[in-house]
């Protein structure tokens, strides 16, 4: 047996075997009215099962195993929530299980009743070496369907960075500027980077930056010393400046810094260092108190646009990339590219939280919308589905085909995916 038992799963929910005619082990006869309902919690595979078994309706639950024996294996036969187990679905059947009760479990044996060609179909599919199992076959998909499957992606995942807002949101008392903060300061560190961001944000209260507003070489103190990058000896009077700020900032409100080690400037572009992106964060919180407040009142892709552009950070960063060495010419605002990231990854996502949360469908609807108005990602992994013939037409589509190769193709679960399964169907 060269499959999982999920391959069972499939065959048996879209009853992709020869139904009729069929017989337990027992000998009884079984006609299947209803194969049941998935189950994604603990217990029997299959819920709500209708059958008829010997002539007599059976309703309850299917429990699915490559081998009959592996009920033991699981240890099925000490679990009181399969006593209502009315059909024991396997590929092989090496050992009769009986309920506690002594009655016998019938058993229905799969191994000769789907064709063999499923099964080839289903290994060449997992067991491709294509970037995505599905990328020289997914251009023979109905487009209707691969944007349907996209969509349901693209909820799915609006859903699970929802719930991390909330659970942060939960942290701070229901303060929804602090964690838009959280969040954003994420963000800001894109892939490489993100990680320290949040140490950053998490180490320093968006409560003490606003105390600073009015003073920006105090804003600024307060994030590159919490960032770590000022305990080296500096010739330049900017960081100099800098460090005599954080040192008496630092006492009063008795703050830890993150450490210098975890930022990441290897195989970056200098425009990508941390340093000159933490220059633009901070100027980004100077330009704009209550900034979820602000994006909150912003209804245009537009609008957002300006607000993340034209950023007032310290002419310090025209010539440096760092504290140490001088540059040339440094192009300290965000580049397109990076303003349409941090709108994709923070600003759509607060705008549909918060339509969730205070249950409000034009807030999440609006949060769609401007995914849809947002030019889609270009990266390796979209890249290579749009070479396989997947339209990404827009950033919802490209989240969509994040999700889905994080989750689905990444992991090979075509079985769960709607287009692994029409194509298997085929």
């Amino acid at each position: 047996m060269r499959f999982p038992e999920s391959f069972l799963h499939f065959i048996w929910q879209f009853r992709l075997f020869q139904a009729l005619n069929l017989f337990c082990t027992t000998g009884e006869s079984l006609s299947i009215q209803a194969v049941g309902m998935p189950n994604k919690n603990a217990g029997p595979d299959f819920t709500q099962a209708k059958l008829s078994i010997g002539g007599h309706i059976w309703v309850g639950d299917v429990e699915i195993h490559l081998k009959s024996s592996d009920w033991f294996l699981h240890g099925h036969q000490d679990d009181s929530g399969y006593d209502a187990v009315i059909l024991h679905v396997v590929y092989e059947h090496d050992r009769q299980i009986y309920r506690k009760d002594g009655s016998e479990i019938p058993v229905l044996i799969l191994k000769e009743l789907f064709p063999e060609s499923l099964l080839i179909h289903y290994e060449g599919l997992v067991n491709s070496v294509h970037t995505f199992p599905c990328e020289k076959l997914i251009h023979g998909i109905d487009a209707v369907i691969v944007n349907g499957v996209l969509s349901r992606m693209m909820i799915t995942r609006l859903a699970q960075k929802s719930e991390q807002v909330f659970e942060h949101l939960a942290k701070v008392n229901g303060d929804w500027e602090s964690t838009f903060y959280h969040f954003l300061a994420k963000s800001f560190g894109f892939k490489v980077n993100a990680i320290p961001f949040e140490l950053l944000a998490a180490s320093l209260p968006l409560s003490v930056i606003r105390k600073h507003l009015d003073h920006p070489l105090q804003v600024e103190a307060l994030v590159f010393g919490q960032a770590g990058f000022l305990s080296a000896t500096f010739k330049d009077t900017y960081p100099r400046e800098l460090k005599k700020e954080y040192r008496f900032l630092q006492k009063k409100y008795g703050l830890i810094p993150i450490g210098v080690a975890a930022w990441r400037f290897l195989r970056m572009r200098p425009q990508n260092f941390p340093t000159l992106r933490l220059a633009q964060f901070c100027a980004l919180l100077l330009k704009s108190d209550r900034l979820f407040s602000k994006v909150m009142e912003l209804e245009e892709l537009p609008e957002l646009k300006t607000l993340l552009q034209n950023l007032p950070v310290n002419p310090y960063w025209t010539t440096h990339y760092h504290f140490h060495k001088e540059a040339k010419k440094v192009e300290i605002q965000l580049g397109t590219g990076s303003v349409f990231h941090l709108i994709i990854n923070a600003i759509c996502l607060f705008v549909s939280a918060y339509g969730k949360y205070s249950d409000q469908p034009d807030l999440i609807n609006r949060g769609l919308q401007l995914l849809e108005e947002t030019p889609a990602e270009s990266n390796v992994i979209t890249r290579s589905y749009q070479q396989a013939g997947v339209r990404i037409d827009n950033a919802f589509f490209s989240q969509a085909v994040l999700q889905i190769n994080k989750y689905y193709c990444a992991q090979k679960k075509c079985l769960n995916c709607g287009i692994g399964i029409k194509i298997l169907n085929q």
